[in-house]
């Protein structure tokens, strides 16, 4: 197994009472990002308004190449970026039509960006929510074809690895070939799968939209989230932005507002491009030391294993290798982090955080997340401290 936390040596002694098993929320960054973020700052010095040039000529160009070649797509210019996810599911659901209330298929375990948006809407009965049931994970992936086939929808909202359980919603390229209407938007939230799992998109780039970001597995913090645009679909957001006029074409005969033709039509306006340098950053650190998904998610596996095997040993009922909601079988149905549900989800949360663990929970599922800034070490200390928490199971 790989050691890689040398190069995070910032976060950890910044923090070195810390063990940081939240790494499914907000992972520690690497090193490089202090440069980084130095160097955003000296360039807004240097260029003053002027840095737009180098961010729109030299950093965008290499981050969408960094992330197109991680996740195998043929076109880096279909990546479009915003500060959050949220940006773009606003956008997305602009382009479906609006002479009828729109369709959307989502699962039962949406994040909350999601959920909260779509739910809203519905409330007010400008969208139809068609909702499969996540559990039982076994048929989840089945139930999702089946729903996905019988058609129908606008649009189609589907998570790449499910927040609150770690499960996957299996091969995604079945699932969009399983969209029966090429008026039908389909979109991956890969924000729990990109850099976490392998994903080549490479046979479904022209066809579904792909949503991620730098908060998590990408290690590059918050305000540096992307889209994948197939083209040809949503080519004239109602949602809009001035950064979309950057390169924009024609408009079409009775209107002012073009669009280029690719990811350049999902673009907002003004942001904060430093997580773009942080991003660029690691993206290059990643490259530097020959890692990509899978050696991230084999190693976030092998310290999972290593967890589960101390935990059983600790000897509490509701922190056992039983009682993971998505046991840890099949690895390429898991994500890269560890959910139980227990009723004393928040209690665990804050007695761990008085141990020195950072984990998190949502509602009744307590979570432990893994990745390259941990290592074996970490583990058996953090288990360590648990043997208190068993004492007084």
């Amino acid at each position: 197994m790989g050691d890689w936390t040398g190069h995070f040596s910032r976060f950890r002694a910044a923090a070195p009472d810390r063990i940081n098993l939240a790494a499914h929320s907000h992972h520690d960054w690497p090193d490089v990002t202090l440069a980084a973020q130095e160097a955003a700052w000296s360039d807004a010095a240097r260029l003053a308004g002027d840095k737009w040039n180098l961010v729109f000529g030299k950093l965008i160009p290499a981050v969408q190449a960094g992330i197109a070649r991680h996740l195998h797509l043929p076109d880096p210019a279909t990546i479009a970026f915003a500060p959050n996810t949220h940006e773009f599911l606003r956008r997305l659901l602009s382009c479906v039509p609006h002479d009828r209330v729109p369709r959307v298929l989502v699962t039962s375990a949406e994040f909350h960006t999601a959920r909260r948006q779509l739910t809203r809407l519905a409330e007010d009965g400008l969208v139809i929510l068609d909702e499969v049931a996540a559990e039982p994970f076994a048929t989840l992936q089945e139930r999702l074809a089946a729903a996905i086939s019988r058609g129908g929808q606008d649009l189609i909202f589907i998570s790449q690895v499910l927040f609150s359980s770690g499960a996957t919603t299996g091969d995604l390229a079945a699932l969009v070939c399983a969209v029966p209407s090429r008026e039908t938007l389909v979109a991956i939230d890969g924000y729990h799968g990109y850099l976490a799992l392998p994903t080549d998109l490479s046979g479904v780039a022209d066809r579904a939209f792909y949503m991620s970001g730098g908060y998590k597995y990408a290690m590059s913090g918050e305000g540096c989230c992307f889209m994948h645009c197939p083209p040809g679909f949503g080519p004239r957001p109602r949602d809009t932005g001035w950064f979309s006029a950057f390169g924009a074409l024609a408009a079409p005969t009775g209107s002012s507002i073009g669009y280029p033709a690719d990811g350049g039509r999902f673009l907002g306006a003004t942001f904060d491009p430093s997580g773009l340098y942080r991003m660029e950053a690691v993206l290059g650190w990643l490259g530097e030391q020959h890692i990509d998904a899978a050696i991230i998610h084999d190693h976030a596996l092998a310290l999972m294993r290593q967890f589960l095997v101390g935990l059983d040993a600790l000897g509490r009922d509701d922190l056992t290798s039983g009682h993971l909601i998505t046991p840890l079988h099949d690895s390429a149905a898991h994500g890269n982090f560890l959910a139980f549900r227990t009723p004393l989800a928040g209690a665990l949360e804050t007695a761990l955080a008085g141990l020195g663990i950072a984990t998190d929970h949502r509602g009744d599922v307590l979570r432990f997340g893994f990745g390259v800034a941990l290592n074996n070490g970490d583990v058996d200390a953090a288990l360590d401290r648990m043997q208190r928490l068993a004492m007084q199971a």
